[in-house]
C-alpha cells in the first residue's frame, strides 16, 4: 500500500515533467517526501530528482533555524543514492528568499553571531560543493543571501516578471559582501559586472539579470516547472562521475579558500557586525521594514 499523501505528491512531480509516467494501475510508490517547519522536500526516486521548496513565511528569510534545516535537508539528499539532482524553489508567492535574517545580526551576543555565521558558511559550502545537479527555479525576488543561493546552483531559471529582482545588495544596508559571496558572483557574471553591482548594491530586474548572465533563462510563470524539469533532464543525461569531477575542478579553489579561512571569516563578521555604526544601520533598516508593514 502507498502511504497517505504520497500519491498527490507524485502527481505533482509528474506535472513538473520530471517523472516518467507509469502504466495505469501501478502505484506511484517511488515518491518520497520529508518536511520540516521551513522547507518542504519531495524526492521522486524513479527520476532521481528532488524538489526543495522554501515555505518560511513571510519572506523565506535565512534565519539560523532555516539555515540549519536547509543543511540537514541537503545532507539527507546528498546521502541518498537515489537522488541525483535537486530543484530549489519557493512556496511563498512573489519571493524566492529575502536573504539573511536581519534579526539574527542585530542586538545579539558575539556567540550568537558566530553560530549564525558558521551556519551561513555551512549552507554555502554544502550547496556550492554539492555532487548533485542543482537548479534554482527563481519564482520571486531574491536579494542578498537569496541571490547567493541561486548563484551557488549549477543553473538558474527565473520567472519573467519585471517586478522580480535579484542581486547582492548588501552595500545598500552598509554591509560588505564577504569574499566568498564575491567569488561566487564573479564566477557567474565576470569581474567587471560583479565589481559594479557589488559597489552599488544593485538589485537587477529579471530582464536585466538575464542580460548580465546572473540568470540563465527567463520563462513565464506558468512555464517554470516544465522548463526546470527539462533542464534537469538535460543535465542528468550526462554520466554523473564526469560532471561531478568537472564541477569540483571548477569550484574547488573557491571552496578551499573559505575552508582555509573559515575561523578568520567568522571573526571578521563578528567584528564588523558588532560595530555600533553597523548596528545602527541595521536598526534603522528594521524600523523602515516595520513602517512598510504598518
Amino acid at each position: 500500500s502507498v502511504p497517505p499523501g504520497v500519491l498527490p505528491l507524485c502527481r505533482q512531480l509528474l506535472a513538473w515533467g520530471r517523472a516518467p509516467r507509469q502504466p495505469p494501475g501501478l502505484p506511484l510508490a517511488q515518491c518520497r517526501a520529508f518536511s520540516n517547519n521551513k522547507i518542504m522536500v519531495e524526492l521522486d526516486e524513479s527520476s532521481g530528482v528532488a524538489t526543495m521548496k522554501f515555505k518560511s513565511h513571510p519572506v523565506n528569510s535565512l534565519s539560523l533555524d532555516f539555515l540549519t534545516e536547509f543543511c540537514i535537508s541537503l545532507e539527507k539528499l546528498e546521502n541518498n543514492r537515489a537522488c541525483r539532482g535537486v530543484i530549489i524553489t519557493s512556496a511563498v508567492p512573489k519571493i524566492f528568499s529575502s536573504g539573511l535574517d536581519i534579526t539574527e545580526m542585530c542586538g545579539k551576543s558575539t556567540e550568537h553571531y558566530a553560530e549564525f555565521w558558521r551556519a551561513v558558511q555551512e549552507m554555502w559550502l554544502r550547496l556550492y560543493g554539492s555532487n548533485m545537479v542543482t537548479v534554482a527555479a527563481v519564482n520571486g525576488s531574491s536579494p542578498a543571501g537569496g541571490c547567493l543561493i541561486a548563484l551557488s546552483c549549477d543553473y538558474r531559471i527565473m520567472v519573467e516578471n519585471p517586478k522580480f529582482s535579484i542581486g547582492l545588495n548588501e552595500a545598500q544596508l552598509g554591509i560588505v559582501a564577504p569574499f566568498w559571496f564575491k567569488d561566487t558572483f564573479v564566477n557567474v557574471v565576470g569581474h567587471r559586472v560583479a565589481e559594479r553591482s557589488l559597489q552599488l548594491g544593485s538589485l537587477h530586474s529579471a530582464p536585466e539579470a538575464h542580460r548580465l548572465g546572473l540568470v540563465d533563462e527567463l520563462v513565464p510563470d506558468e512555464k517554470l516547472q516544465e522548463k526546470t524539469g527539462a533542464v534537469m533532464a538535460q543535465w542528468l543525461a550526462l554520466p554523473d562521475h564526469a560532471r561531478q569531477l568537472t564541477k569540483s575542478m571548477m569550484r574547488k579553489a573557491v571552496l578551499d579558500r573559505l575552508v582555509a579561512h573559515r575561523e578568520e571569516d567568522i571573526q571578521n563578521f563578528i567584528s564588523f557586525i558588532s560595530k555600533e555604526s553597523i548596528q545602527k544601520s541595521l536598526r534603522l533598516y528594521m524600523e523602515m521594514l516595520k513602517k512598510k508593514k504598518g
